[in-house]
């Protein structure tokens, strides 16, 4: 190896490290996950987002009421962003009110009545109404349609690249879909950016115009970690559940599709969640902003700044494993100022049991300025003699 490719190589490895994290041992076997009679069905761990089990889980599939995850989460945002408030009255126009009848999910809102729009994202989520539904799309949008279109918005946003709607309810539609892996990440992003709205996903029951109706998802009912989601159920689509449930520190968003019972769909995600409980411990073994190392910057003040991560690093691996879950931290060699803090200066690779696991960008936690005329020059000669030579 020549000297140019030498200077190279310790500057891009040279301050790499190799870590033993938290101890960890890798499970000697796990059982697969259950047997499920059901269409598809996915486990995520929420802090890691890491899959932990799958089945069809990029099958485009008829969402029914699940849907409404999309519906509700649109409303949280404008909430939270002032475009809405809880207190703001809604006006239920007919299209809206119809939607609440023939025997589809409904708030019994009445014609030309008007609703609170608080009031109507617990109809969204608790008791799955199909009028609350239409009467926030066209109150946001103007029309259901054009609601809509803010669906297929969001969803991009979100990375859902199998996912598109057509109304804010589920009705079916050959081009409204989604599939389970797309529904877990919409569960987990309305965890993550509404946490404030989160415990209504837990209501058991919800009451308004002296009409009380329970939540369709049992396992609130007879599981205590369980605090959301959302059912879903059409003929075409059969019954569905996105279940969240929080046990020992460690979140998990079970999806199931395509079940054949109220019943079926509760007891295949309760399986999920426990298996995943039972298996699986999510570990964080670097915090966000920690400082993991001092990075060196070309033709700058500083000639080092300091690097970590600019979020915690969740890690989901399987319980009893043994100093199996490694880390090795790999810098960028061509770092020159002006520096930003933020940007990306290299990447920690982890590995379990030798086999590639997760990858988290490398960032500066601070910024560095460009270095003085006779101190680049002075760098810049340095490294035309390190070529040379």
């Amino acid at each position: 190896m020549d000297r140019q490719k030498m200077s190279v190589v310790i500057r891009y490895f040279g301050i790499a490290f190799f870590l033993v994290l938290h101890n960890v041992q890798a499970a000697l076997y796990i059982p697969p996950p259950p047997t499920l009679d059901d269409r598809a069905y996915l486990l995520l761990d929420y802090q890691s987002g890491q899959v932990l089990a799958a089945h069809n889980a990029d099958e485009h599939l008829g969402p029914a009421s699940l849907t409404k995850l999309m519906t509700s989460y649109l409303v949280e945002q404008a909430l939270q962003d002032g475009r809405l408030h809880e207190d703001d009255t809604v006006s239920i126009s007919e299209r809206a009110w119809r939607h609440g009848s023939n025997q589809e999910s409904t708030m019994f809102l009445p014609v030309h009545g008007q609703a609170k729009v608080i009031d109507l994202l617990r109809g969204i989520i608790v008791v799955s109404a199909n009028d609350a539904c239409t009467a926030v799309a066209e109150h946001i949008a103007g029309t259901e349609s054009a609601f809509a279109d803010m669906m297929n918005n969001s969803a991009r946003a979100m990375g859902l690249s199998n996912t598109h709607f057509v109304n804010a309810s589920g009705l079916p539609d050959p081009e409204h879909y989604s599939t389970a892996h797309d529904l877990a990440v919409l569960a987990r992003h309305i965890i993550m950016d509404n946490p404030r709205y989160y415990s209504i996903y837990s209501e058991h029951d919800f009451t308004w115009g002296g009409h009380k109706q329970g939540n369709r998802n049992e396992l609130l009912y007879s599981d205590p970690s369980v605090d959301g989601f959302k059912t879903g159920h059409t003929e075409e689509s059969g019954y569905s559940l996105v279940a969240s449930a929080h046990r020992h520190g460690m979140r998990l968003i079970a999806v199931v599709l395509g079940t054949n019972s109220m019943h079926a769909r509760t007891e295949q995600a309760r399986a999920l969640l426990d298996w995943g409980f039972s298996f699986y411990q999510t570990v964080t073994p670097y915090k966000a902003n920690a400082v993991l190392s001092h990075v060196h910057v070309w033709y700058a003040e500083k000639d080092h700044i300091a690097a970590g991560l600019a979020s915690d690093m969740n890690l989901t691996v399987p319980k009893g494993s043994q100093n199996g879950l490694r880390a090795t931290m790999v810098i960028r060699p061509d770092l020159q100022a002006p520096m930003k803090a933020g940007l990306v200066v290299g990447k920690i690779v982890t590995t379990l049991d030798g086999k590639p696991y997760a990858e988290y960008p490398l960032v500066a936690l601070e910024s560095d300025a460009e270095a003085g005329f006779i101190k680049r020059m002075w760098q810049h000669l340095l490294v035309f003699l390190e070529h040379l030579f």
